[in-house]
C-alpha cells in the first residue's frame, strides 16, 4: 500500500505546488569530469555546484567496513596492482571485498584508466584530470555522509545523497550483506523516511524487492527506492546456482507491463539514455521510447545516466552538452539526471527555470 499513497500524496503537493517541480541535477560519482572519480575532492567540487543530490557507489572491505568506489574491484582507479601485486583473484582483478580498510585506505587514487596490449595504463577520458597527479585516497561511506552533511550545515544548502548498493549478489555469495550494512549507515545518519534527500539505488532487482519487502520494514525504514535498467547482456547483475553465475534476465521490465511491476517496490528508475531516446532519432526528429510513458504511467520518477560533455560522448541527434539536456529535460521530460558535469546541468536549467 506505501507506493499507492505515496503517488497520492506526491499529486497533491503537486497539485497544491500549482507547477510541476524543477528536474535533479544528480552529480554522478561527484563532479567526475572535474577530479577523479568518489574521492572526498569530487565530492566537494561537486558540492560547490550546488546540484541536488550526490551520487555514492558503495561496496564492502574485507573487515566489514563500506566504502565508495563504482566497481567492487580497486584496479580501475588505484595503484593496488603495484602496491600488492600477489593479490589478485584468478581473472586477474583486485576486489575490494579481500583486502581491509586499512590497506584500501594506503591506496593512491587517481582517474579510470585501462591497460592497453602493451601494459600501459590509457586514461579512459584523456581530456579529464591528469592520471597519478596530486594525492587522492577512497573514502569510506560514513566519511562522505558527514561531508555531505557538514557542508549542508556550513553552506546552508540541503542537498541530498543518492547512493547505490553495488552487487549485492557477489557479496552475498562472498558472505557479506551490504545492504543491510547500508541501510545500518543511513539510519544512523538520520536516513529513515521517504521525506529525507535520499535515493537508494540498485540494479539488482531481487535485492531491492527484499530491501523492500523485509529489511527495510524490519528496520522501521521508509526510503525512496529506485531500480536502476541494464540489458541482461551487460551481466550486470549476476544469479548465482552454487559457484555457476548467470547474468540475470532484464527483459521483463521492457514489456508493456513491466514498470508497473517496478512500480510494486521502487519509486523511480534509473534508465540508460538510449533505453528512452532511440539513438536513430535525429535533430529534426527524437524518438522517444515506449519506456518513458510506460513510467510515468506506473507514476515513477525517471533519472536516466549518464550525461557526460567529453570529446565523442553527445548523441548525434544533439547538437552539444545544452542541447542532449534540452532533449531529456525539455521533450523527454525526465525527473532528473546523473551527469559527471553536474555545473553545466545546473547552468542550463537555471537559465532554462527563469520564466
Amino acid at each position: 500500500m506505501k507506493k499507492i499513497s505515496v503517488g497520492l500524496t506526491f499529486l497533491a503537493l503537486s497539485i497544491s505546488a500549482g507547477a510541476i517541480a524543477k528536474p535533479l541535477v544528480i552529480a554522478h560519482r561527484g563532479a567526475s569530469g572535474y577530479l577523479p572519480e568518489h574521492t572526498l575532492e569530487a565530492k566537494t567540487l561537486a558540492y560547490a555546484m550546488k546540484p541536488d543530490f550526490i551520487e555514492q557507489d558503495v561496496v564492502m572491505t574485507k573487515d566489514d567496513q563500506l566504502v565508495v568506489l563504482h566497481d567492487h574491484y580497486l584496479d580501475r582507479v588505484t595503484d593496488v596492482a603495484e602496491r600488492f601485486p600477489d593479490r589478485a583473484r584468478k581473472d586477474g582483478r583486485y576486489y575490494a571485498i579481500d583486502f581491509t580498510l586499512a590497506e584500501i585506505k594506503s591506496l593512491k587514487v587517481t582517474e579510470g584508466f585501462n591497460v592497453n596490449d602493451k601494459g600501459e595504463k590509457v586514461a579512459g577520458f584523456p581530456q579529464r584530470f591528469p592520471m597519478w597527479k596530486s594525492q587522492f585516497t577512497v573514502p569510506t561511506f560514513a566519511e562522505e555522509i558527514e561531508l555531505i552533511q557538514g557542508l549542508n550545515k556550513t553552506l546552508g544548502y540541503d542537498i541530498g545523497i543518492y547512493p547505490e548498493i553495488k552487487a549485492p549478489w557477489f557479496h552475498r555469495h562472498e558472505g557479506k550483506d551490504i545492504s543491510k550494512a547500508v541501510l545500518k549507515v543511513l539510519k544512523q545518519y538520520g536516513y529513515t523516511t521517504q521525506n529525507d534527500k535520499v535515493y537508494l539505488q540498485c540494479f539488482d532487482a531481487n535485492e531491492l524487492k527484499r530491501i523492500n519487502d523485509i529489511l527495510m520494514p524490519e528496520m522501521g525504514m521508509d526510503l525512496k527506492l529506485i531500480q536502476l535498467m541494464a540489458y541482461t547482456d551487460w551481466n550486470e547483475t549476476m544469479v548465482y546456482n552454487g559457484d555457476k553465475a548467470t547474468p540475470y534476465s532484464y527483459d521483463w521490465m521492457f514489456k508493456p507491463d513491466g514498470m508497473a511491476k517496478v512500480a510494486q517496490y521502487a519509486e523511480g528508475i534509473g534508465p540508460w539514455k538510449p533505453m528512452l531516446v532511440d539513438d536513430k532519432s535525429t535533430q529534426t526528429n527524437i524518438i522517444i521510447k515506449p519506456l518513458m510513458a510506460q513510467a510515468k504511467a506506473a507514476g515513477l520518477k525517471v533519472h536516466p545516466y549518464t550525461f557526460r560533455a567529453d570529446e565523442g560522448r553527445i548523441p548525434s541527434y544533439a547538437e552539444n552538452f545544452d542541447g542532449m539536456l534540452d532533449v531529456f529535460y525539455n521533450q523527454v521530460k525526465v525527473d532528473g539526471v546523473f551527469t559527471d558535469f553536474p555545473d553545466k546541468a545546473v547552468k542550463f536549467l537555471n537559465k532554462d527555470h527563469k520564466h
